[in-house]
């Protein structure tokens, strides 16, 4: 299990290119999947932007970019995973969605590969146990921007083996990352503490407290947060703080996960964040 080669990511979009990007990066051959071809070339685009950041600070040499890229094989054929070795899924963060992934892959993939889910809320053990490994389904949850962050928290099922633990730890460190490894809760540690503050200072623009850049500055100078709390949200995507909020409050049951109602009619209004080019600040 420990000898992974070639890693499979699933979903192009920003964290499964951050994934993609820092697995080519460290010498292994990935796969990358999408159900378009855009989204793929775009996600090869963004990839080679952050190369190119990386050239710029002079950790990387022109000929080494090229190299990483080369490793970086893009499909919309999710037969094209049998391949590889270790597989880390980064669709949209919905049960359904990643359960009937992880099912489709539980047919392709050798019987002792690793899957791995990018949920940032999800539970492990639930997605675990509509597959046919459940003793080889893992959470590996990063932060982002993954070529940045140095966190993964490594989240285990109840059925999760201690073997299918110490790979995924081990193949973490292996990309450079460090990895905590955490209890299968709602939200488990980041988002159980992150989300909460988002949420209050949506509350605090709803309410009047303050303007957004107000809230921000008051964190960022009185806290020392090198991002305030409502540029982190746009960030992550306004639409992926809702449903892990909504993962919280369902999975824990406490009425202080309620997401705010701002948040929501944000959301409606398509006002995502970062990606959308509008969120509670203009991109």
């Amino acid at each position: 299990m420990d000898k992974t080669q070639t890693i499979g990511v699933v979903g192009s979009g920003t964290m499964g290119n951050g994934i993609a990007h820092v697995a080519a990066r460290a010498g292994f051959q990935v796969i990358l999947l999408d159900v378009q071809q855009e989204a793929l070339s775009r996600a090869l685009e963004t990839i080679s932007r952050n190369l190119d950041r990386e050239i710029a600070k002079n950790k990387l040499s022109i000929s080494e970019k090229s190299e990483a890229i080369s490793r970086i094989a893009t499909t919309t054929d999710i037969n094209s995973l049998a391949q590889s070795d270790f597989i880390i899924e980064a669709v949209i963060e919905d049960f359904d969605a990643k359960t009937k992934l992880l099912q489709s892959l539980d047919g392709i993939v050798r019987p002792d590969v690793v899957l791995a889910s990018n949920t940032s809320s999800i539970s492990i053990t639930k997605m675990a146990s509509k597959t046919q490994r459940p003793d080889r389904v893992i959470g590996m949850h990063f932060m982002n921007p993954v070529p940045v962050m140095s966190l993964v928290e490594v989240v285990r099922g109840l059925a999760t083996s201690s073997e299918t633990c110490q790979a995924t730890t081990n193949l973490a460190a292996a990309l450079g990352k460090t990895a905590v490894e955490v209890a299968d809760f709602p939200g488990f540690v980041s988002n159980r503490v992150l989300m909460p503050m988002i949420n209050e200072a949506i509350y605090c623009v709803m309410e009047g407290v303050g303007s957004p850049e107000a809230v921000d500055a008051v964190m960022k100078l009185g806290m020392n947060h090198p991002i305030g709390p409502l540029a982190l949200a746009d960030l992550i995507g306004l639409d992926v703080c809702l449903s892990v909020l909504e993962v919280l409050q369902e999975g824990l049951g406490d009425p202080k996960y309620r997401p705010c109602p701002l948040l929501r009619k944000m959301v409606d209004a398509g006002q995502l964040g970062r990606k959308s080019g509008r969120g509670f600040h203009l991109y």
